[in-house]
């Protein structure tokens, strides 16, 4: 008995030794193993019906707009989730994202399923949906466009610092921080707000097919509850995911249905990602749709 211990632990021992003598040659292995080989469910069986999800402000929509269009030209896809947790973002990336779930709407059944915030971006990414199902708990809405910036005049004066600046332009200077906005200044970002907020209006009664004549029922920047968007026709029907997965499996009418289920070191990786640009986003903030 005690010979089979001693042989038990010499192989433990050497196992460990190996490892200690090789250890970058044994991470690089077994990183190169986890990256190319399928995993267990994938290589039993593809899945059918996938969940694609956005979270936190849209900053940039690469990411997200590459799984929405691979969805769409994978032909064993047949129905996708596409679940929203967004408080909203920057205006260009928001309208990737919506109208790449109307490329895909158009050719499979997608619904949406605000899981949290759907608002502002994060509700303009979501209206090209073939339904829109929110949690109960969930806050719809916030349709409107904003542009905030700072005066710092006052610290800069009591500092002792002054800006010097050569430009061209009337309005090169717009929405610098070191004085106050003058009027003429002013006028030109409400130019570009009131513009873009139409389009946002335009686009969302096109998709919800609502009357833009009403639109101070269900834009203006009004936040909503699920029960209170249903009520204005910002979404279709409340549940929670369980239900909304369950409505993509019976609009896709897949015999049996298989869903995806994400890496969890991609999903680390995108929460990183997603993280860095908030930051960046604090220090250059953009015309937002928030």
């Amino acid at each position: 008995m005690m010979e089979i211990i001693k042989k038990i632990g010499s192989c433990l021992a050497a196992g460990l030794r190996f490892i200690q003598g090789h250890f970058k040659a044994t991470v690089l292995v077994l990183f190169v193993l986890w990256l190319f080989l399928p995993s267990g469910d994938e290589g039993i069986s593809p899945h059918n019906l996938q969940k694609i999800t956005l979270t936190g402000p849209i900053l940039d929509a690469t990411s997200i707009v590459e799984q929405l269009d691979e969805a769409r030209e994978n032909k064993d896809i047949k129905g996708v989730l596409f679940s929203i947790d967004s408080p909203g973002g920057a205006v260009a990336p928001s309208v990737e994202i919506a109208y790449a779930i109307k490329r895909l709407s158009e050719v499979k059944p997608t619904v949406v399923y605000a899981a949290g915030i759907m608002a502002s971006g994060g509700y303009y990414s979501a209206i090209w949906g073939n339904e829109i199902i929110a949690n109960p708990g969930s806050m719809i809405g916030s349709i409107g466009v904003i542009m905030q910036g700072a005066d710092i005049s006052e610290l800069m004066e009591k500092v002792g610092v002054k800006t010097q600046t050569v430009h061209a332009g009337t309005y090169k200077q717009v929405g610098t921080f070191d004085r106050k906005w003058s009027d003429l200044e002013r006028a030109e970002l409400d130019k570009v707000i009131n513009g873009t907020y139409t389009m946002f209006v335009t686009d969302v009664a096109r998709a919800r097919k609502l009357d833009p004549n009403l639109s101070s029922n269900y834009a203006d920047a009004h936040i909503f509850t699920a029960a209170q968007a249903q009520k204005v026709g910002l979404i279709d029907a409340i549940g929670v995911e369980f239900d909304a997965k369950k409505r993509v499996e019976t609009l896709s009418k897949v015999a049996e249905p298989i869903w995806n289920k994400e890496d969890p070191m991609d999903k680390f990786f995108k929460r990183f990602a997603a993280e860095g640009a908030s930051l960046a986003h604090m220090y250059f903030p953009p015309v937002s749709l928030q």
